[in-house]
């Protein structure tokens, strides 16, 4: 029997009752529906619907049935209930019988699955939390043992100027870093408990809501119950939190997948986390990186497709609803793999130091460097681009690096050029001088490391 079947008549449609059920996907939220069922018991004794021995009862058993079936989902599958709420119900009742009926007293659904919602995000984003900060301390750790790999920094796909592996590592933990925040800021939104609100108006009966609240871990409840049934911001605000870490993500793949190449050939992945050709011997293909990188846009399915089931809806609790757990359970999960598999491309990662450095060289990612050079001995930066632009012409045609240049050829293009000009135009002088905050320098990449891993450690 459903949980409304008083009202009809008729039986269900066998095809409409498989196209209204929802137990194979809400069955996820077994712990979270048992969790705010204990704390509407105990409300429900303060109004004294339940006495302290029911009460007790009540929650000894939902105990039970979340120790024998969390880990079994097969078997909560397997079962014709309608969703996971009237799962447990129907299994409470037919452990205690009818004092398992008032557990439902001065609840709906709407609420109820509105609140378990909401508990399942917050339990998630703690997890989440935790694997972003692993993410980060494994970036630390590379930026540790790569302080001096010399790499070329890229803009437009091109060698611009060089930087270390170390400050590419600074990058993303910055990236992560915003999104550790995003996340603290949806777990501070998902803080207050809709139970109580009823079906759309509040409930009848005189609970404490704020108490009810502390008893799930909220730390307070909401203010109009129209709203609160409805309210889906959550679940946009987390899938937001997903899709920009996915991007961030998918761009820490996409360099990766460039820097494995063999044009750029400058870090080697494991083979534990590549695949082979199923026609080309010699191929070792990057998939985990192309995976995370397509995966992305699956989360950013997963949001639009929330903004557009909430677009069009009316006030308060519709039918549609019922998709949510859909695109909220399939963007979270993508999201906590993509994490997931990122630490484990960057535990075994392999640098080439010798290849990335050549390539920072032969860029000509010292050019800037040389323009600088020009300014302090009284060249207007406009007038110093464009000399050394003619210089790196030269050099081009004739296959050297600026260092390897003459120093009368120099002054061909630039009488005030003198012997010094070589000691600036090392990589690792370029390095030095980018000694402002923020900058590449060995000074600033320290100061960025040693913050980085205080934070962390308080994190941790």
């Amino acid at each position: 029997m459903s949980l409304w079947g008083g009202r009809f008549t008729e039986a269900s449609n066998v095809k409409f009752k498989k196209f209204n059920n929802s137990l194979h996907i809400d069955y996820r939220l077994i712990q979270d529906d048992i969790k705010s069922s204990i704390a509407w018991s105990k409300i429900l004794l303060d109004v004294e619907v339940l006495t302290n021995q029911e009460q007790q009862l009540i929650e000894k058993t939902l105990c039970w049935i979340l120790n024998k079936y969390a880990n079994n989902t097969e078997k909560i599958v397997e079962s014709d209930a309608e969703d996971i709420h009237s799962w447990i119900e129907k299994l409470l009742i037919n452990k205690i019988g009818s004092i398992g009926k008032k557990l439902y007293t001065g609840r709906s659904r709407n609420d109820q699955i509105a609140t378990n919602l909401k508990l399942w995000c917050k339990r998630k984003s703690k997890i989440i939390l935790k694997k972003i900060v692993k993410l980060q301390s494994i970036f630390l750790n590379q930026a540790y043992l790569h302080q001096n790999t010399i790499i070329p920094g890229y803009t437009h796909l091109q060698r611009a100027q060089p930087i270390t592996f170390s400050y590419w590592c600074l990058a993303y933990i910055e990236m992560l870093e915003r999104d550790r925040l995003r996340i603290l800021h949806v777990i501070q939104n998902l803080n207050l408990s809709p139970l109580g609100c009823g079906a759309i108006a509040g409930t009848s009966w005189d609970i404490n809501r704020k108490k009810l609240a502390l008893l799930m871990d909220f730390s307070n409840c909401t203010k109009n119950a129209l709203d609160s049934v409805s309210d889906r911001d959550f679940i946009i605000e987390i899938l937001s939190a997903a899709a920009i870490s996915m991007m961030h993500l998918s761009r820490f793949s996409e360099d990766l997948i460039f820097y494995n190449s063999g044009e750029a050939n400058f870090i080697e992945l494991s083979d534990s986390i590549t695949s082979g050709s199923s026609l080309m011997p010699q191929k070792k293909n990057p998939d985990v990186l192309e995976l995370i990188r397509g995966k992305c846009s699956g989360v950013y399915g997963s949001l639009f497709s929330i903004l557009v089931l909430l677009k069009g809806l009316p006030l308060s609790y519709n039918k549609d609803f019922q998709e949510d757990k859909r695109y909220l359970f399939q963007g979270i999960d993508s999201w906590v793999t993509c994490l997931d598999m990122s630490c484990i491309v960057l535990n075994n990662l392999k640098l080439n130091k010798l290849r990335s450095k050549q390539l920072a060289q032969e860029g000509y990612s010292n050019a800037t460097e040389l323009a600088d050079y020009l300014v302090v001995k009284g060249i207007s930066f406009r007038d110093a681009h464009h000399i050394v632009g003619k210089i790196v012409v030269e050099a081009i045609r004739q296959n050297k690096y600026l260092e390897e240049l003459d120093l009368l050829l120099f002054k061909k293009y630039c009488v005030t050029i003198e012997q010094d000009v070589y000691k600036h135009l090392t990589l690792e002088s370029c390095l030095k001088r980018k000694n402002a905050i923020g900058g590449v320098s060995p000074e600033q990449i320290k100061h960025s490391l040693d913050a980085v891993k205080k934070r962390l450690l308080h994190l941790s």
